[in-house]
């Protein structure tokens, strides 16, 4: 019966090739406009790690005085920590694993002929960022946590710095020298890049390059390396800035595996934050400290831009204004077959026979819509991937969006096909049939 149906869509689709054409068009516009904008979101939205994401906390503490103000502008200092208290959180070992960092940007002096010094991004970190956030290594491994104290010199390279360094060569082993420190490398990692980059501070890019070195933390502030995280002071600082309680840029994770040790940790964060304000640092309650899932930190970050959002309600509006018009044609196409529609009641067709037959072929030219709005949605994300924006180049259609596609395409052109396909089916055929 479904062929039987879909061979007289076919035939009544052909007889009128016009009308077929701005139908397919109008759907195929309204999808592809849809689809590109829902593609966006869906890669700035998605989940950075499937699989590991459920484990991830990010711990916030609150160690600001109580007149702090902050600024409408600048970024919350409470997004990162200082170097006392992420070295604390890190060194009471209280969740499965735990991990302090900060970005860096140094320049690498290769010892290759004929290349020239140039700057890389990379991370600065503890010896459980590597097993915690499960970086895939080619060669090597991660550095210990006695090589975390005792400020090793070792780095481990993104598979595309070793490739520029070394070429196919096996490069663990070799010496590499960042600014004026010449590092041996211990690993090389697969090029990972999580999107967005979750890890990284809130106020750098989340769709930025990946991360192409990772070295030690304490090594790096033995080093003097810079660090390219926002840095929030709210006081006068002595000694060496970059320990000091008072100025917040490091990041910290930590994995935690059920319920229990979820909410075991959260209340070390309160009591840690109780023991700050009794030592006088804190003075804020102990109730401000946080513990966010990874999905919920990146929800807090607001990655999708007001601009995006509102191109996506622009696209959904003119996918709606594209129906309402499908739903014009198909009811001016379907009420001009009532002659059609009549002789096949009066032969024993019922109305539900009628509106199945009409459902296919609003079905029918819902596919043929789905196939343009696709080569529209591929058009659209081309552009978007030639924009300045540090997403762009994400803007790739999954095999998830390109079933969403044509779902969206059909069931579109089938809830557009409701109406005129009803009022078809209720045709008096005895009025319809004086007329023959």
């Amino acid at each position: 019966m479904f062929g039987y149906y879909f061979d007289l869509a076919l035939r009544s689709l052909k007889r009128n090739p016009v009308l077929t054409a701005l139908m397919v068009l109008a759907i195929g516009l309204g999808i592809g406009a849809s689809m590109t904008m829902v593609t966006v979101l869906h890669v700035m939205s998605g989940d950075p790690l499937p699989g590991r994401s459920g484990q991830l906390y990010y711990p916030q503490l609150d160690p600001l005085p109580l007149k702090y103000q902050q600024s409408a502008y600048g970024p919350d200092p409470r997004l990162n920590f200082t170097w006392p208290d992420a070295m604390a959180l890190v060194a009471a070992h209280r969740a499965e694993r735990q991990a302090a960092m900060a970005g860096g940007a140094l320049l690498v002096r290769p010892a290759r002929t004929g290349l020239r010094p140039f700057y890389v991004d990379g991370r600065y970190a503890t010896a459980d960022f590597f097993a915690m956030f499960g970086v895939p290594f080619l060669r090597g491994q991660g550095w210990s946590a006695a090589e975390d104290d005792g400020r090793a010199r070792v780095v481990v390279l993104g598979d595309t710095l070793s490739r520029k360094l070394f070429g196919t060569s096996d490069s663990v082993g070799r010496m590499v020298r960042f600014g004026d420190a010449d590092l041996r490398v211990i690993g090389v990692t697969a090029d990972w890049h999580p999107q967005p980059m979750f890890y990284a501070d809130a106020s750098s890019k989340a769709f930025g390059e990946a991360d192409q070195f990772f070295l030690p933390l304490a090594t790096a502030m033995d080093l003097k390396f810079d660090a390219n995280s926002n840095q929030s002071s709210w006081a006068s600082i002595e000694g060496d800035i970059m320990k000091s309680p008072n100025l917040t840029w490091l990041q910290v994770w930590v994995q935690l595996k059920d319920p229990a040790q979820i909410a075991a940790y959260r209340q070390f964060l309160s009591d840690y934050s109780a023991q700050q304000k009794a030592l006088g640092r804190f003075e804020r309650p102990p109730s401000h400290a946080r513990l966010y899932g990874l999905m919920d930190w990146l929800g807090r970050q607001n990655l999708v831009s007001a601009d995006v959002r509102l191109q996506l309600w622009l696209a959904l509006g003119f996918l709606l204004v594209c129906m309402t018009n499908i739903v014009a044609l198909l009811l001016a196409k379907f009420l001009r077959r009532s002659g059609e529609v009549s002789v096949r009641r009066a032969l024993g067709a019922r109305r539900r026979d009628i509106f199945l037959q009409f459902g296919i072929e609003s079905a029918v030219i819902g596919l043929a819509g789905g196939v343009l709005g696709l080569g529209i949605a591929q058009l659209g994300l081309w552009s978007v991937r030639h924009r300045p924006d540090d997403y762009a180049h994400l803007a790739q259609m999954d095999f998830s969006m390109l079933v969403g596609t044509f779902v969206l395409a059909v069931v579109a052109s089938v809830l557009a096909g409701l109406l005129p396909a009803w009022r078809a089916c209720r045709v008096a055929p005895a009025l319809q049939l004086k007329t023959l």
